[in-house]
């Protein structure tokens, strides 16, 4: 037993108890049996008495064996006792390291429920912030979405423009500063479109990230709670709890368990990587921003670019239709003007004809006259002279008609021409002002406002 007790105490690695004093065993008196052989009996009484005395302790083997049993008596209870005294002290002895082993156990799981309870609740501030996060990422995702809707309508106006511009005439079928201004716009547009949509993917992969996250988090923190509340009941657990027994096999470290620094280092990694989405999500945002903002301030410009081409090309094409139209009016003029001036040379023709046919007349009629009459008078002399001047001004005339017919039929192309022009002006007029201006008034230029609409 004190062998027992010696074992328990290093065992349980507490200080050596103090041992009693032991006394020293004396070895126990042999047996003595000295049989006289060398007297032989005296008489047949003395022979048969023999046996009596053989076989027998001796008075001092009597005394030192009575002496024997009362050490050995006196060794058993003073080593009884001395096993009392060893048994009571180690129940005092383990009655006391187990109280200091329970409250230090107790004091030790109250620590780690003040750790339990730290990581539990950075966790749950980490899923909190990182759920706020991922739901103001997911607004920003929904205004990019609307912005990206809000697009669609200026590429097709952008279109319409550029396919109305197509039915141009070919005078006016040039690539002009809108046409230019038109085509930078479109692939703006084009442009920012998809710099939307690969940042609506980029923003998708991010709240998938966040929700990653979150969820690891979200498991790391019922661990905790459910780790806390085991020992939180085990803290509860006394020798007088009714529902304590003995467990043996689980006296043992599971070959899968953690150590303090990997239980520690791996919610500390969890938060971190939250950390590390929560601030990606946050410059993300900050991106997003950024982006309609840009997007919508350049897509103002360019509007008021093309609005603006659109007006001084309209003021160019009214002021050449304008120009048209004046020189159409002074070749109408022109036209009005050679048209009477024909009518006038035709008159001084058939006038100066008439003056022939008197001329000729006359002179056919003097060629009749007989023999020495017809003579090569003044008179005939004048009117030869008349008809060579009427021919040669009829021959004038005609041809300063032909020339004003000419310039007539030249003025009549000249007129169709710019009538033509005017018309083609008057179109391009109508397409750049009527169809592409009124068209752009439903331009919605500002995609930040319409990205929360």
């Amino acid at each position: 037993r004190a062998g027992a007790g010696s074992g328990g105490g290093s065992a349980m690695a507490h200080p050596q108890e103090p041992h009693h004093p032991v006394v020293s065993p004396c070895p126990l008196p042999t047996r003595i049996c000295d049989v006289d052989r060398s007297e032989r009996p005296r008489s047949c009484c003395g022979m048969a008495m023999a046996g009596f005395r053989t076989a027998k302790y001796q008075l001092p083997e009597w005394h030192r064996r009575n002496a024997a049993v009362y050490n050995k008596a006196l060794k058993a209870s003073e080593q009884a006792e001395r096993g009392r005294a060893e048994a009571k002290n180690l129940v005092k002895y383990a009655a006391a390291s187990a109280q200091r082993a329970q409250e230090h156990s107790k004091s030790t799981l109250g620590q780690r429920l003040q750790d339990i309870h730290f990581w539990r609740m950075e966790l749950q501030k980490e899923i909190m912030e990182l759920d706020a996060e991922t739901n103001l990422l997911a607004a920003q995702k929904l205004r990019l979405e609307r912005a990206l809707d809000a697009t669609e309508v200026p590429y097709a106006v952008v279109i319409d423009n550029l396919g109305c511009r197509e039915r141009r005439q070919p005078p006016d079928l040039v690539i002009d500063e809108v046409e230019r201004q038109l085509l930078k716009e479109a692939d703006l547009i084009q442009d920012i479109r998809d710099l939307l949509k690969r940042t609506i993917i980029q923003a998708a992969t991010q709240i998938r990230a966040n929700r990653i996250q979150k969820e690891n988090c979200e498991l790391d923190w019922s661990d905790k709670v459910e780790t806390f509340n085991i020992d939180d009941k085990c803290v509860s657990y006394c020798t007088d709890c009714t529902n304590v027994q003995f467990h043996p096999s689980s006296v043992k470290f599971e070959e899968n368990s953690s150590t303090p620094e990997s239980w520690a280092q791996f919610s500390h990694d969890n938060i971190s990587r939250a950390e590390q989405e929560k601030l990606s999500s946050v410059q993300l945002r900050s991106l997003i921003n950024n982006i309609i903002h840009d997007a919508s301030e350049d897509l103002r410009m360019q509007w008021a670019a093309v609005n603006e081409a659109f007006d001084t090309h309209c003021k160019e094409l009214d002021d050449a239709k304008l120009h048209l139209e004046q020189h159409l009016d002074q070749i109408l003029n022109d036209i009005g003007e050679e048209e009477a001036n024909i009518e006038y040379l035709k008159k001084a023709i058939r006038d100066k004809e008439a003056h022939l046919k008197v001329a000729h007349t006359r002179l056919y009629d003097r060629s009749f006259r007989p023999n020495v009459e017809l003579c090569r008078d003044e008179p005939q002399l004048r009117l030869v002279s008349e008809v060579e001047e009427l021919t040669v001004f009829l021959e004038a005339l005609k041809r300063k008609l032909m020339e004003s017919e000419e310039n007539l039929k030249n003025l009549e192309q000249t007129r169709m021409k710019l009538e033509k022009e005017i018309a083609v002006k008057a179109n391009s007029i109508f397409i750049d002002r009527q169809k592409c201006m009124s068209n752009r008034m439903r331009y919605p230029v500002d995609l930040e406002a319409a990205s929360y609409k």
